[in-house]
């Protein structure tokens, strides 16, 4: 189901037509049990997708995605949406719901989205677990004392570990020099499965990047193919044609390396929000993507069930029997 630009004004006139907005929302919650929810976190490619659905293989659960980019539709494989096969019908939220045409989706909207999300599972008796990368969105769904004005993950030395859910946060992470080499891979892969055609496709719509993308216009892969498509259209690169063999293997290499570059921005924002007071509990799945590297299927399913999936449900378990998670 997509949501429609109707919808998504809605939500902001809760947020921005409410005078007092951050004090209204402090009572609301002050005056109520806290909601139990999972989230979810870690870099991009380091598995958070898959955990998420291992837990909700193990406990009754529904999966709200936190990727910023992945909440618009299209571009399923450049912005590297769980398949549908892969989701073992567990359900999805917020994942590929938006029309990109309709505007972009803020740190504030996602906040009041997600929550009435989060609301509708538990009514459902069923666990809410926030799986993405974007930090930022996730800060501005959990924090007490969000101001969509003046709050800047990273930067603002006043932040506030308050939260307005009961969380059980899990980091799920990989070695740099391990997560590099995996990313860089993945990219291969990606165009293996079909990367450059969805491109070729989205940009033989007449798209313009613009120096200031928005949506998914900022879906890594969109920009750095830009210069490629406008000179060479949507024909595949030739061995006989160094000019465009060229400009392609550098919009891949500029993906490569962007990618890399958001990671590291990603787990420069997890270690800031865990420096304000996050209780996050880290799952250190190296190993599994060494396996992973080195094509080793059964070493990594065993490494993952050993250092990721096990002590996850270990941790996940504990939250929801009232322990300390």
């Amino acid at each position: 189901m997509k949501l429609s630009f109707s919808t998504i004004y809605n939500y902001r006139y809760k947020i921005f037509h409410h005078t007092r907005w951050a004090t209204m929302d402090r009572y609301h919650h002050h005056h109520r049990p806290k909601q139990r929810i999972v989230v979810l976190m870690g870099a991009t490619g380091t598995g958070k997708s898959r955990l998420s659905i291992d837990i909700a293989s193990r406990f009754p659960s529904e999966i709200i995605n936190a990727d910023k980019i992945q909440l618009y539709s299209g571009l399923d494989i450049t912005t590297n949406k769980i398949p549908m096969p892969d989701r073992r019908g567990v359900p999805h939220h917020l994942l590929g719901e938006f029309d990109p045409d309709d505007g972009e989706i803020l740190p504030a909207d996602y906040r009041s989205i997600a929550s009435d999300r989060i609301s509708q599972i538990i009514t459902r008796r069923r666990l809410p677990v926030i799986a993405g990368g974007s930090n930022s969105f996730i800060h501005a769904l959990l924090s007490e004392h969000y101001d969509p004005e003046k709050d800047c993950i990273g930067r603002n030395s006043f932040g506030s570990g308050v939260l307005r859910y009961n969380c059980c946060f899990i980091w799920v992470h990989v070695a740099r020099h391990v997560l590099e080499e995996y990313l860089s891979r993945r990219v291969d892969d990606m165009l293996d499965s079909g990367m450059f055609e969805e491109l070729a496709g989205f940009f033989s719509s007449s798209v313009t990047v613009g120096s200031e993308p928005t949506g998914l216009l900022k879906a890594i892969g969109v920009p750095e193919f830009e210069r490629y498509f406008q000179r060479y259209g949507g024909s595949a690169h030739s061995e006989g044609d160094l000019g465009r063999t060229e400009a392609y293997e550098e919009a891949v290499e500029a993906i490569k390396e962007n990618t890399y570059q958001l990671a590291e921005r990603q787990i420069q924002k997890i270690q800031w929000l865990r420096s304000t007071g996050w209780d996050l509990k880290v799952m250190d799945a190296t190993n599994a993507f060494r396996a992973v590297l080195e094509s080793d299927d059964v070493r990594y399913r065993e490494a993952w069930e050993k250092d990721v999936m096990s002590p996850s449900m270990k941790v996940v378990k504990q939250f929801l029997d009232g322990a300390v998670c």
